[in-house]
Formats: C-alpha cells, structure tokens, sequence
C-alpha cells in the first residue's frame, strides 16, 4: 500500500511539472505528453495511464474546475496566484470532482504538492479552498458556473 501511494504521488508530481509547462508555453501534444510521463515512470503502464488521465482530465476541465475555484478563493484571482499552487488547486480539484480519488485523499496529496514545491503559506492557502470545495461537492447547485 505504501509503494502504491509513493509511486502515485511521484505520478502526480509529473503531472504537476506538465500542468505547470501548459499554463506558462505552448502546450506540447498529447503523444509528446504522454513519453515524457512514460520515460518519467520508466515505463510503468499502469501509473503512466493514471498520470495520463489526471494530465488530460485536468486539461480538458480547466476551465470549469477554474470557474468553481475562483469561487471558493476569496480575495484571490486565479491568474493572480503563484503557477505552483493554481496548477496544485486544478489538480486536486480534478481528483476531487472527477478523478475517482476520494476527497481527503486529494486534498492531502494536494498538501503534500504544496508543502514540496509551493511557498511558505501555499499548504494553508491549498488546504483551505479544497476543503470548500470537497463540502460543497455534495451540494453542485451552491459552486455552480
């Protein structure tokens, strides 16, 4: 259970640095996306697929899972935020409203994201707008665009 969680998370660090690259430059294709995460996973399919389907989840619900986390940050516009915790926030919220992946697992995956690679106040800031949207989950009507 242990390797299976580290090598998830190492997954979704991939996919934060793609998210990361999408959101600053031109976004490279979906084949040249998907071999930098294979040779980044050394060829682990099934972790590949998993990376494969947080990259383009997230992608293809950007603007929606941007519409409801502009919501739920308060006093902070999204383009305004820090690229490491915009594309952190697009990538929990994905696991949370599509990805399958229970709520607080996302979240503290989210943290863990934060914590590695965010600033100082990143964790606090990432942990407050997930939890939002994980309460208001159960209820679309009070979050929807």
């Amino acid at each position: 259970m242990i390797r299976r969680m580290s090598t998830r998370r190492r997954a979704r660090e991939i996919v934060l640095q793609l998210l990361y690259e999408a959101d600053l430059n031109d976004w490279r294709d979906a084949q040249t996306s998907r071999k930098f995460i294979r040779s980044r996973l050394q060829g682990r399919k099934i972790l590949t697929d998993f990376a494969a389907e947080l990259l383009d989840g997230t992608l293809a619900r950007r603007d929606e899972i941007d519409a409801k986390l502009t919501k739920l940050s308060t006093n902070w516009a999204l383009h305004r935020m820090p690229v490491t915790d915009r594309n952190v926030l697009r990538l929990g919220a994905y696991e949370i409203l599509y990805g399958g992946t229970p709520g607080q697992v996302a979240i503290s995956e989210a943290l863990t994201l934060a914590k590695r690679y965010g600033g100082e106040n990143s964790p606090r800031f990432i942990n407050g707008v997930l939890d939002r949207l994980f309460k208001y989950h159960s209820s679309p009507e009070s979050i929807s665009s």
